[in-house]
């Protein structure tokens, strides 16, 4: 074996992986995209050319599901006239003929009870091609009866309004459908009925409130293409060149970094919503939010709209204290708090890190292990040692999570939370340096084609990153940006349309980003306000367009999780504001790499302001901005959203409502926190600290996962480690030596 572990085995190894398992699973979906479905793209969009095609044995056919009320039947027949397919209606042409009597009289001759499986035997015995059928309300109540008609085609569930359904069938004069028993309303039994809905669907029509069965025929027709178009929602580098290959989202999820040392960005952008859409999504709780948005983000081909539900639920259904997931809270005037605290580990981190795990398992290639490097600041790295051990035991054995942290960069509480994990697939280590050590040595690891070769052939372990770099650790972060507007709408503080701007503590810019992405979504964010402490790097490059790390020195502060200076989603965002300048941002950030410093166009600089302002705040500034508000309010902000709070109160002009995101508890740094409020005799205890803080603000201030987490990880000794890249590296093979069984 010792000739298999050559050098030239191993880079020819390192440009294999994870290359060619992303060209695998390219190849794998593009073979099931011809296996699921006949292609509805846009230039089969006349009936001459669909004509041709519905007469072969293997078309599929377009399923029509919905409710009573959802339209289906009438969608139907406009799909039908312009797409040139024969229509079938389940009521009518099927059940109907075969039984030769009406639906509702053979519904009152067998009764409900016996009327779905009557109904599901018929279906059963149903076979059509190339067709638009319209399913009943019921048939989706009738497994193997779905089952076999899924066989057959695409099933497209019309998420109706039920506000909308419930007028219908007022006009219909319909008082009572299948399996409504006595005693039921009609708006619990359409509820009941939407899980079979969500079960069954291929792909989600979100229909707006009061939209015309023209405007979901539309929908439907944009949604088919979307479908088997899976091409147009590609993934690029933010330094790619004209002939970069493009990568689907599960090759993105695995690799986390592009191999040219840039970011992966949406090659098209993202999805625009319509008002009316949001509309119904402001009525949603927070998980339905999340699957409904993240729909339109994620191919169906990559996730199913039914797989990505269940990580959804299993993401946010048990895991946050809070029942709003997110809550919104009025501050004073014109603010608002955003509180994405009440996640197992206390900071918004968790809001992405109990999702991606999941997305992470079910893009994997069953060829191999999977390290995850993570450079934290802070709350991230405790974030992700939870979200991956809640993973199943089948997946957590071939993923491994290692996380580097700064040894005297982080507070006490985030130290314990990260270092209780010492045992199985899950390590933390604390490093003699700051995090953008840690995060240059995880990048350098990654263009290391040396040591990828080498884990790639002794150990068959690919490097993966689960810190913001990584497409699946920013997407869901876009969720409570859109979300914090919808409960402004449902609060009835504004209407669809009136703008907001959102204030985000900022560090590695990945939560400005994320604004900025669910801005492109539709939400009317008018200007995204970074705050930085005294490491103001990112608000000196917003004033003046240059990125100057010479003579620049990590400073401490009291809000660490921002302690950066090399900010890794800087990328997108100039990416993002260049209008999509590969050839530029690669410039830059090699200019960076090189010399330490560079800086943007005035054209350019114009346009970061159009979206973007800055400001910073002292540390003195910081605590005084606690103290202030727990004195008029009775609450107690983290450091981090005092952060934001200051700068906001300076710069902000007051014509809108301001959101401010509130990033993590206040538990997690106690004793800036009681230095703060002028408390005396600071415990050293960190769980005397919250038990302080507790008599301050309140129980219903107290963070129960906070302290659990912190209580199940005691104080555990941890390795520390030299700031050294050698000796990092050393750390890897150790960590895949522990984790992982060697090929040979």
């Amino acid at each position: 074996m010792a000739a298999i572990a050559s050098s030239r085995l191993s880079d020819l190894f390192s440009k294999m992986i994870p290359a060619s398992f992303c060209q695998l699973l390219a190849k794998v979906r593009t073979l099931r995209n011809h296996l699921l479905l006949t292609p509805f793209g846009s230039s089969y969009f006349t009936s001459a050319r669909l004509s041709n095609q519905i007469s072969k044995p293997h078309e599929r056919n377009i399923l029509l599901m919905g409710p009573p009320g959802a339209g289906k039947t009438c969608v139907g027949q406009i799909l039908g006239h312009r797409l040139g397919m024969p229509v079938i209606d389940i009521d009518d042409d099927v059940l109907e003929r075969m039984w030769g009597m009406s639906v509702a009289d053979k519904l009152s001759e067998i009764g409900g009870d016996c009327f779905i499986e009557e109904e599901g035997k018929a279906v059963c015995r149903f076979a059509a091609t190339g067709s638009v059928i319209s399913l009943t309300g019921s048939n989706p109540l009738h497994s193997e009866a779905m089952r076999h008609l899924k066989r057959s085609g695409l099933v497209m569930y019309l998420d109706v309004d039920t506000e909308d359904i419930m007028q219908r069938l007022s006009r219909m004069k319909v008082n009572r459908i299948v399996g409504q028993d006595s005693g039921v309303s009609m708006r619990e039994i359409l509820h009941y009925r939407k899980q079979f809905y969500e079960k069954w669907l291929d792909a989600r029509v979100l229909c707006g409130t009061g939209d015309s069965a023209e405007d979901v025929a539309d929908k439907v027709l944009r949604t088919l293409v979307r479908y088997e178009d899976s091409e147009s929602e590609m993934f690029v580098s933010t330094r790619s060149q004209m002939s970069s290959d493009p990568k689907f989202f599960s090759d993105v999820v695995i690799e986390g970094l592009a191999p040219d040392g840039g970011l992966y960005v949406p090659k098209k952008g993202f999805p625009k919503l319509e008002p009316s859409e949001w509309l119904r999504i402001s009525s949603m709780p927070y998980a339905t939010r999340a699957v409904t948005i993240l729909e339109n983000c994620i191919h169906p081909m990559d996730v199913s709209p039914v797989e990505l539900s269940t990580m959804v639920c299993r993401a946010y259904g048990q895991n946050f204290a809070n029942q709003s997931v997110v809550p919104l809270k009025h501050l004073s005037d014109h603010q608002y708090l955003l509180e994405l605290f009440h996640g197992p580990t206390a900071s918004f981190k968790d809001l992405a890190l109990q999702l991606m795990p999941q997305l992470f398992a079910h893009c994997l290639p069953q060829m191999c292990n999977y390290l995850i490097l993570v450079a934290t600041s802070g709350d991230t790295g405790s974030a992700v040692l939870n979200g991956f051990r809640n993973l199943k035991d089948s997946d957590r054995e071939r993923i491994g999570v290692l996380v580097f942290f700064p040894e005297n960069g982080v507070s006490e509480i985030q130290k314990l939370q990260m270092t209780g994990f010492q045992e199985g697939n899950a390590k933390s280590i604390s490093v003699l340096s700051d995090f953008d050590f840690c995060q240059g040595s995880i990048k350098q690891m990654f263009g290391d084609s040396s040591l990828i070769g080498h884990l790639a052939v002794e150990y068959a372990t690919v490097l993966s990153t689960a810190n913001s770099i990584n497409w699946a650790r920013l997407l869901p972060q876009v969720v409570f940006h859109c979300s914090a507007y919808m409960d402004l709408l449902r609060s009835r503080t504004l209407t669809f349309g009136d703008p907001i701007d959102v204030c985000i503590p900022t560090g590695n810019f990945g939560n400005a980003m994320s604004a900025l992405y669910a801005k492109q979504m539709g939400i009317p964010i008018r200007k995204v306000i970074c705050a930085s402490n005294h490491n103001c790097i990112i608000s000196d490059f917003i004033a003046s367009g240059k990125y100057d790390l010479r003579n620049r020195k990590l400073l401490v502060s009291d809000s660490p999780a921002i302690d950066i200076l090399k900010s890794s989603n800087l990328e997108r965002f100039i990416y993002h504001a260049s209008g999509g300048d590969g050839s530029l941002v690669r410039d830059l950030f090699l200019n960076l790499e090189k010399d330490r410093i560079f800086k943007v166009p005035k054209a350019l600089l114009q346009n970061i302001n159009l979206e973007v302002q800055a400001g910073w705040c002292s540390e003195d500034d910081c605590l005084r901005a606690i103290q202030e508000v727990h004195a008029t309010t009775g609450y107690i902000m983290d450091t981090h959203t005092a952060v934001g709070k200051v700068v906001a109160d300076r710069i902000h002009d007051k014509t809108c409502p301001l959101v401010i995101c509130s990033t993590a508890h206040h538990g997690k740094f106690a004793p800036a926190v009681l230095k703060a409020l002028k408390c005396q005799n600071i415990p050293h205890d960190p769980v005397e600290q919250l038990d302080k803080l507790c008599t301050i603000g309140g129980r219903e201030q107290k963070h129960d996962a906070l302290l659990k987490c912190m209580t199940n990880g005691g104080h555990h000794a941890h390795k520390v480690c030299q700031a050294d890249y050698n000796k990092l590296t050393d750390e890897v093979e150790s960590m895949i030596q522990d984790s992982f069984l060697r090929v040979h």
